[in-house]
Parts: structure tokens; sequence; C-alpha cells
């Protein structure tokens, strides 16, 4: 077997989407490391994601920590300006979570966003964040205060404006992507304009940029809703998994439920054959709620659960009932809001040299939940590939972003893969992903684009049918494809 070089290999490959791919966890952390470690002056380097498999040549690279004023912007306006006469991309990035170089911009220059500036306004119930501030940084700030952000994902490494432009969503319900809390932006345009956008100013481009992957305009900062902190008491819910629709669409309808997530057994023998829906609501003490300090040993000890499971069915069956049966008996008491959202992807990073974590996430309808569990037991067991995890959460109805995965309610399902460092298995994760898409597609499914390029076009096409009016809006705004990368690269540019 042919083992694959994390940075050769993707060198002579095609990337997908843009900006910082978000969502979720099992992403590999040192990446964001290896960023920092590019130097500037160089005059360029390579740049990766948490893939791992993205190694990308950059001419440069450029950290900026500046607070959202006047020098700010002036930098990013001289590096859009300096871009464009030398013909070569231009793009924004925070921590690169992405996995397949959707925040780079191949040969060209790469702008790293570093700050934290977050300034809460209680009466108007938001906040001004800076849009490289991590969700880490927003929840410490909030915490203080008693708030907590309406929506982010469900751990905290992730850049705010990267979450807005690939439209992440979490396990707050009942609310659709993080892009709904936004009332507004500012942010420059490639003709080194800069502007306001929101519902009412400006729309279109607010729209477009929601979930546009940073081919829009650099923003520079948000004004984004908040709600109060809350202590938490969760239910857990272990049924059929062809139950489990029709009991998550019941527990939305519960106003006392404020989040709310679901996990599938992902053991071949009884493969996604049974699930567990839990939910959170508010209990009768709020006062003196504790600091988000995240879910602590209990973390560690699931992440060492979960890496045991690599190659390890009765591992599997083990977590499956640590999670069912364990879990809520030892770590079942209160939690609060912020507590269960402090969590960074680090606690699964599988440390291992040889593997490498990959995500899959799918859209579907309430009614074709059913259909949707039988194309995954018909094909994800069928494949080469490790499979982990996969967490079910809520998303309402999205009609802002123009490139909106959820036309409808949707159950989105996230999926956690190890595979392997060879050719045979990106091979392999290449064809089932490919067979995936093309089966819940049929059945009115959508799939999330900040992750591996290996959907065709026409699958892109089939699953996001305002593609061309996307692509139709960024030429119109950015004439000379100043903001670019491997998501227009790959799939964008000959439409």
């Amino acid at each position: 077997m042919k083992k694959i070089a994390r940075r050769a290999f993707l060198l002579g490959s095609g990337g997908a989407a843009g900006w910082f791919a978000a969502n979720h966890f099992s992403m590999k952390q040192p990446v964001f490391d290896g960023v920092k470690r590019i130097n500037p002056s160089s005059g360029g380097g390579i740049l990766n994601d948490a893939s791992g498999l993205s190694a990308t040549p950059v001419h440069k690279h450029i950290v900026i920590r500046e607070d959202p004023g006047e020098a700010l912007i002036q930098v990013v306006r001289n590096e859009m300006r300096t871009a464009k006469a030398d013909g070569r991309p231009f793009n924004i990035g925070a921590a690169r979570h992405s996995m397949g170089g959707q925040a780079i911009p191949r040969n060209g220059t790469a702008m790293t966003f570093e700050n934290n500036m977050i300034e809460p306004d209680t009466d108007a119930g938001v906040y001004r964040v800076h849009a490289g501030a991590r969700w880490s940084q927003v929840i410490s700030a909030l915490d203080l205060i008693g708030f907590s952000p309406k929506v982010m994902q469900s751990n905290n490494d992730f850049g705010v404006a990267a979450t807005y432009s690939v439209n992440a969503h979490g396990w707050p319900v009942p609310y659709g992507p993080m892009g709904s809390t936004v009332r507004s932006l500012n942010m420059i345009l490639p003709s080194g304009e800069l502007v306001t956008c929101s519902r009412t100013e400006n729309s279109d481009l607010f729209g477009h940029a929601m979930g546009g992957y940073g081919l829009i305009g650099a923003i520079v900062d948000l004004e984004v809703e908040m709600e109060k902190n809350t202590r938490l008491y969760p239910l857990y819910e272990v049924m059929p998994a062809d139950e489990f629709s029709r009991a998550y669409e019941a527990a939305l309808k519960d106003p006392e439920v404020t989040m709310a997530y679901g996990r599938l057994n992902v053991e071949r023998a009884g493969f996604f054959e049974e699930a567990l829906l839990v939910t959170y609501r508010k209990t009768t003490k709020q006062e003196n709620l504790p600091p988000a300090g995240g879910s602590g040993w209990m973390s560690i000890l699931a992440s060492r659960i979960y890496r045991a499971q690599l190659g390890n069915e009765p591992m599997k069956d083990f977590r499956w009932w640590n999670e069912t049966v364990i879990g809520p008996s030892l770590g079942g008491g209160d939690v609060t809001r912020n507590g269960l959202m402090n969590e960074p992807v680090k606690t699964l990073d599988d440390r291992n040299p040889d593997r490498t974590d990959i995500l899959h996430e799918y859209f579907v309808d309430f009614d074709r939940f059913n259909e949707f569990l039988t194309v995954c037991r018909e094909v994800i067991p069928a494949s080469y590939q490790e499979f982990l995890n996969v967490t079910l959460r809520y998303v309402a109805t999205d009609a802002e972003s123009t490139l909106s995965f959820a036309p409808r309610p949707r159950i989105a399902a996230v999926m956690s893969f190890s595979q392997e460092l060879t050719e045979r298995a990106e091979a392999d994760m290449a064809r089932m992903t490919e067979i995936l898409i093309d089966r819940i597609v049929a059945i009115g499914g959508t799939f999330y684009l900040p992750y591996r390029p290996h959907a065709r076009v026409d699958q892109l096409l089939a699953a996001y049918p305002q593609v061309p009016a996307f692509v139709d809006a960024k030429r119109r705004i950015d004439p000379d494809l100043i903001l670019r990368n491997n998501f227009w690269d790959t799939y964008l540019r000959t439409l």
C-alpha cells in the first residue's frame, strides 16, 4: 500500500470550499500551529488545514491582530490592491478547520485574523465582535455578564466571521444556522469600499456572504444576537433509530427544550439501528451560575473511549453502552448553556500520524430521515472507512443565505471517519462520498460544502440549485476575481 504524504499528496490535487470550514469536532488542532510557523517575510510558504491533506503553496501569509478600526481596514485594502496588481488571489481565514483547503488561496495572499474584540450591549441583546474572535473568547466575555451566544457550533475553537462564512449551526434549538443570528456586519468589498450589510441595508450582499465562503468580501466585524445563559438539565432517551425523527420533532415543539442533539449506534452489527436523543431544559434554579469551564474529565474520558473504537467493534458497542447507560448516570447533572458549548475540538484529537479525521455532513427532511438511514446502512459499512460517530442536530429553515442547505427544517447528520493516510483510503473515501451524495440528493437532501472535495460538479449543482445565481453575483461584485479559494477554483470557476 502506498502511504500518502500529507504535504505532497494534496499539492498535486484540487481543493474545494472556502473560508475556514466550520463545525463540530474531530479536527486536527496542530494544523493551526503549523500555519502560525509560516514566516510572512519569507515570501511564501505552505498552508494546510484540519484534514492535514490540503498542503497548498501561498505567495504570502499575514497574521492580523489589529482591532477592527482604520488600521485593519487599510491593511486589508492594501493587500487586496497588491494581490489584484500581481494577479494573485486573496483570502482571509481564522483557525482553518476546513478539510479541503477552503481557506487557502493557491499561490496567493493568505491573511489570518487573530483578534478578540467583543463589545456586549445587554439592552439590545447583541454583541459587536471582531471577525477573527474565537468562540471561546466570546463565551468568556459573555459568561461574565450572564449571557451566551444564541447560536454557535458545538465547539469553541472556530472564528466568528468564519462561522458566518460557512453558515454553521450547533445544538441550540429551535434556530437556524448562525447567520440567522447576525444583525449586521461591516465588510470590505473587492473594490476597497467598506459597506454595512444587514437584512435592510445591502441585503443582497448580506445573503451572498452568509455561507459565501469569503468570496464576496472581507468581513471586519459583526453584530450578533445573544441570549441569557441558563442552567439546564438533560434528559436521555434511547429508541429504535426509525423512531428518532418523530421523537426529535416532538421534542422541538416543547418550548422548554433549548438545546438538543441525537446519536446513532455505529457498531457494524447494529449500524444505525438504535438512537439516543438528548434534550436540555431550564432548571427551576437560575441563580449563581458557575463559570463556563467546559465538560472537564468526562470529556477527556469520552475522548479516550472514542479513540479506542478504531478497528474495535466491541469497543464501539461499549461506547454506545457508556453513552446510553453510564454517561447519563455519571454525567447527567445540571450544566450551563455556555458550559455545554465551551469545549475545544482538540479534546478529540487523534494524535495518530498515520490517520486523519474526516467529516461529512448531510441535511435531510424529517419525513425522509428513515430513507437516509437506509442509504447509510447500505453504503457506509460496505466501505473501507472506519466510522466513529454521527451527531444529529436540528437546523431551522434558512431562506436568507444564497447557498442555503436548509430550505426547510432539517436534521443535520455530522459524521466522523478516521481515514488512513494511504492512496487506497483516499480513493475509497471519494468513491463512498459520491455514492452517498447521489443517494441523499435523490431523497431531497443536501451535503455540506466545507469538507473534502470529493463531490462532482453536477452533484453540487443538484444539491445547491442556487449556485449559478451565486456565481453571477460573485462575478458582478468581484469582476477581477480577487477573492478566490479552492472552492472557487475547483467548483465555480468554470460555471
